[in-house]
């Protein structure tokens, strides 16, 4: 059976961590092209908040309450899908936590914590998609970072987990594509990205976390996953900062050892910490948010993003650029 991704106005499209952020982004704009929406998160108010607004917009969505780290309550989503819809047509996991600190610093058990979440429930959530997509194809589109590829202090476990999803996914897209199995697997890479990120994450440090500029909009990801629920793309990154840091970091690694160890300040202020430091790792965080309080600029189109997921424009820019040097060459 050959892979078939339906139009967004056709499809059952289920959003892990969608209570805020690039989740929260993704389902309301899936919800404005008509697609009907499972949203899934551990905050209720914040997941029953968006299921009514995308209501009364005009959409339609349910929600169901769940810890991705849990893998029954993975099932219980797609039940839901199952009851509220008859199935589903791409799962997104998006749901992640993260940690601000040095990883000597950092406890042993809240760093399994961050990979119950970030990690295993990629794995709960690609494990219970596949075995219902395999009989009707479908999308699996998974949250990497552009951190799957390179790594930053004071992030490090984070990185670590996103290495890990980019690993998983890679083997479970091969695998997949050797059974026959009619699925789309696609990583999904962002950059620094202006969501409640920092405001959720635990704080061991003694100032105010931020991110590394350049930032982006959450709107940037919430395009390109609904790009790849409906187009057949092995990853995307969002932002063109992060591709120039995956090259650069397979190209030149001691170069990126070298700015590595220049992004200790540009991820905290001089301010001490104020916010609530122990963050999402065991309980949810305020929901409802789709951007942060990045204090900095925001960009908020990714030039690079929309050429990759562009082909036409792609084309455009290298035909107008041959142009130009035919041009000059005759000049």
């Amino acid at each position: 059976m050959s892979i078939r991704l339906k139009p967004l106005i056709e499809q059952v499209i289920v959003i892990t961590g969608a209570s805020s952020g690039i989740g929260l982004a993704t389902a309301k704009a899936a919800a404005k092209k008509g697609a009907k929406l499972v949203l899934a998160s551990r905050n209720e108010e914040g997941l029953r908040e968006a299921e009514q607004e995308i209501k009364t917009a005009g959409g339609e969505a349910v929600y169901v309450v769940a810890d991705v780290s849990n893998m029954e309550d993975v099932r219980q989503i797609a039940e839901k899908a199952m009851e509220s819809y008859g199935g589903f047509d791409t799962w997104v996991n998006n749901a992640g936590v993260s940690i601000y600190g040095s990883l000597m610093e950092i406890s042993n058990e809240d760093h399994r914590k961050l990979f119950e979440t970030n990690f295993w429930g990629v794995v709960y959530g690609s494990q219970v998609a596949a075995m219902h997509l395999k009989k009707r194809s479908g999308s699996i589109i998974n949250l990497g970072s552009a951190l799957s590829d390179y790594a930053l202090p004071m992030q490090g476990m984070y990185s670590a987990s996103k290495h890990a999803v980019k690993g998983f996914t890679d083997a479970l897209r091969q695998e997949l594509e050797k059974e026959k199995t009619p699925i789309s697997i696609t990583l999904i890479k962002p950059a620094s990205i202006n969501t409640p990120y920092t405001e959720h994450a635990r704080n061991y440090s003694s100032r105010e976390n931020t991110l590394p500029p350049p930032v982006y909009a959450p709107e940037e990801v919430a395009n390109a996953i609904l790009y790849a629920a409906t187009h057949q793309k092995r990853d995307i990154f969002v932002g063109g900062a992060g591709k120039f840091m995956s090259t650069t970091n397979k190209y030149a690694p001691s170069l990126m050892d070298w700015m590595g160890k220049n992004m200790f300040i540009k991820q905290q202020f001089r301010e001490d910490a104020v916010s609530n430091r122990n963050g999402a790792l065991d309980e949810h965080q305020q929901g409802g948010k789709i951007h942060g309080d990045y204090k900095g600029y925001m960009v908020k189109k990714s030039l690079y993003t929309r050429a990759s997921t562009r082909p036409w424009v792609t084309g455009t820019i290298l035909a107008a650029g041959a142009g130009l040097i035919a041009y000059l060459s005759r000049r």
